[in-house]
């Protein structure tokens, strides 16, 4: 990574791996940021708690690609509160 993610709620990076041990290696790696203090507005089956994930490619200053992702928390259909969308703007991201 060029720069230490920053942790923030409900987001994170993917970056392309730069190579792989085995065809199992992973294509992207890098970390979600999730409170399990807040699991409010969260999706919930069978004991899991369900995440959608948004992501916008970006570029770094050292020209590299990455994935900025973001949680889009699921509302359950019983609470009747507008889904909340957390977007990063560009000026936040650290590269």
């Amino acid at each position: 990574m060029d720069q230490q993610f920053k942790p923030r709620a409900d987001s994170g990076n993917l970056f392309a791996s730069q190579s792989k041990r085995s065809e199992k290696s992973p294509d992207y790696f890098g970390e979600v940021v999730i409170n399990p203090k807040d699991m409010t507005n969260v999706k919930t089956e069978d004991g899991l708690h369900i995440f959608k994930i948004n992501g916008w490619k970006r570029t770094a200053k050292s020209g590299k690609t990455y994935l900025s992702i973001a949680v889009d928390r699921f509302v359950p259909e019983n609470k009747g509160v507008a889904p909340q969308t957390h977007t990063i703007p560009d000026e936040d991201i650290p590269f």
